[in-house]
C-alpha cells in the first residue's frame, strides 16, 4: 500500500511539473516547441511501449488459465453473458448520452472556428476506411495468433485465448501441466509490471510537457466551447456509471476509487487505458474480485467496453457534421450510433484509436473525413478524459460482474 502511495505521489508530481515543463517553453521559447515536444515525448513512449510489450502475454496466460480454472463450461458462458451484457448496455447509454448532448447544446453551430488554419489531418486519414462488414469480421478472428501478438490486437488474442481455455479446460488431467505453466507465466508478466510502473512519472511528465509546450494553455480558451461541452458529457457519464456502482457494490466503491486512484491519473496523463491494463489488473485483486473473473471480464471489457470512447465518436462525429452544416435526422444519427457500436469493438485504448474510427464513421456517412482536423489540436485533452472513463467503466464492470457471481 505505502509503494501504491509512493507511486501515485511521484505521478502527480510527473504531471505538475509536465505542464511546468510545456508552458514554460511555449510561452519562452516558442520556436523550440516542436523539436522539445518531439524529444521529450518520447520519455512517454518509453513507458508506454513498455506496457504494451506485456500486454499480449499477460492477456493470453491470464485468460486462458481463468478460464480452464473455472472449468466449469456453464460458468464461463455465464459470466460471459453478463459481461456482454453489461458491455453492450453501458455503449448503448454511452452513444445516446453523445448523441443527446451534441443535439442539445450544438457546439459546432457556434464553433466559429476557421477550418482553412487548423492542422491538416491528412496522415491520419490515410489508411482509414469505410465501415464493412468483412472488414469487422476480419478484425475479429486472427489469421495468426503471432500476428496478433505482433500487433497488440487485443480483440483477436482474447478470441484466440477463449476458445484455447475452453479446449484446455476440456481436456481434463492431460491439460493440467499447462495450465501450471500458463499460470507461472502469468505472475512473471505481473511482476514485471511492479517493475514497468515506475516508469509512469517519466512516461506522464514527457506527455504532458510535450502536450502544453505545442498546444500552450490557451488552447483552452480556443475550444472553449467544445471541451465544456464534452466535459459535461464525462460528467454526467461518471454520474451514471458512479451511481450504478454505488448501487451494487454500496460502500465498498469508495474503497474501489482509492484502489483505481493510480490507475485513473495514469489513463488521465497518458492518453492510454491501455497503459494501465496491467495495474488495474492488479489493484482489482487487490480489492477482492476473485483473479479467474478479473482474468477473463477485463480483456473483454478492453474490447467492448470503452464507455468514454464511445460517448466521445457520437459527440465528436455530429459535431463535425454541425461544422460543415451537414443534415443529420434522427434516424440517421441512431444509424450511425450503431454502426459505432460494431467499429468499435476492438479498438484498444490506445492513443488516438477513437479517432480513426470517427474518421471512417464519418466517411460512410457523408461527412467531410477531413472535419477530424477540427478536433485534432484539442484531441490529447479529450483523450485524457475519455481513457480515465474507460478505466473507471471497466473497473466498475469487473467488480459488479465479481459481486454478482459470489
Amino acid at each position: 500500500m505505502k509503494s501504491n502511495n509512493k507511486l501515485f505521489i511521484a505521478i502527480l508530481i510527473g504531471l505538475i511539473l509536465g505542464v511546468f515543463a510545456g508552458a514554460l517553453v511555449y510561452y519562452r521559447v516558442p520556436d523550440s516547441a516542436p523539436v522539445f515536444a518531439k524529444n521529450i515525448k518520447l520519455l512517454g513512449t518509453v513507458f508506454i511501449r513498455g506496457v504494451q510489450m506485456i500486454i499480449a502475454p499477460l492477456v493470453f496466460s491470464t485468460l486462458v488459465v481463468g478460464i480452464a480454472k473455472m472449468g466449469d463450461i456453464k460458468m464461463v458462458g455465464r459470466v460471459g453473458g453478463k459481461a456482454i451484457g453489461w458491455f453492450l448496455t453501458a455503449s448503448l447509454v454511452s452513444l445516446l448520452l453523445g448523441m443527446v448532448l451534441v443535439n442539445w447544446l450544438e457546439p459546432g453551430k457556434s464553433s466559429g472556428i476557421d477550418i482553412s488554419t487548423l492542422e491538416s489531418a491528412t496522415d491520419l486519414v490515410a489508411g482509414t476506411h469505410s465501415f464493412s462488414l468483412e472488414s469487422f469480421v476480419i478484425h475479429i478472428i486472427p489469421k495468426s495468433l503471432f500476428e496478433a501478438f505482433a500487433t497488440n490486437e487485443i480483440l483477436q488474442i482474447v478470441v484466440f485465448s477463449i476458445l484455447f481455455g475452453i479446449a484446455l479446460a476440456g481436456v481434463g488431467e492431460i491439460g493440467k501441466p499447462i495450465i501450471k505453466v500458463l499460470d507461472v507465466v502469468a505472475h512473471v508478466v505481473l511482476k514485471m509490471v511492479t517493475y514497468i510502473m515506475w516508469l509512469a512519472p517519466l512516461g506522464v511528465f514527457g506527455a504532458v510537457a510535450g502536450a502544453v509546450a505545442l498546444y500552450g494553455l490557451d488552447i483552452w480558451k480556443l475550444y472553449a466551447g467544445y471541451l465544456a461541452d464534452f466535459a459535461l458529457g464525462i460528467v454526467l457519464l461518471w454520474v451514471l456509471l458512479l451511481t450504478v456502482g454505488y448501487l451494487i457494490l454500496g460502500n465498498r466503491l469508495f474503497t474501489l476509487l482509492k484502489r483505481l486512484a493510480s490507475p485513473l491519473l495514469i489513463a488521465f496523463s497518458t492518453t492510454s487505458s491501455e497503459a494501465v491494463f496491467p495495474k488495474l489488473t492488479e489493484e482489482l485483486e487487490r480489492f477482492g474480485c476473485d483473479p479467474k473473473i478479473v482474468s477473463f471480464t477485463l480483456p473483454l471489457g478492453y474490447s467492448f467496453n470503452l464507455d468514454g470512447s464511445m460517448m466521445y465518436m457520437t459527440f465528436a462525429s455530429l459535431f463535425i457534421a454541425q461544422v460543415y452544416g451537414i443534415d443529420m435526422p434522427l434516424e440517421k444519427q441512431l444509424l450511425m450510433l450503431l454502426v459505432l457500436m460494431l467499429t468499435s469493438k476492438g479498438v484498444a485504448g490506445v492513443p488516438r484509436a477513437s479517432l480513426i474510427v470517427v474518421v471512417a464513421t464519418c466517411a460512410m456517412f457523408g461527412i467531410p473525413p477531413e472535419g477530424i482536423a477540427l478536433i485534432l489540436p484539442v484531441d490529447h485533452f479529450c483523450d485524457m478524459a475519455r481513457s480515465m472513463t474507460n478505466v473507471l467503466g471497466n473497473a466498475l464492470a469487473t467488480s459488479a460482474i465479481d459481486k454478482w457471481e459470489k
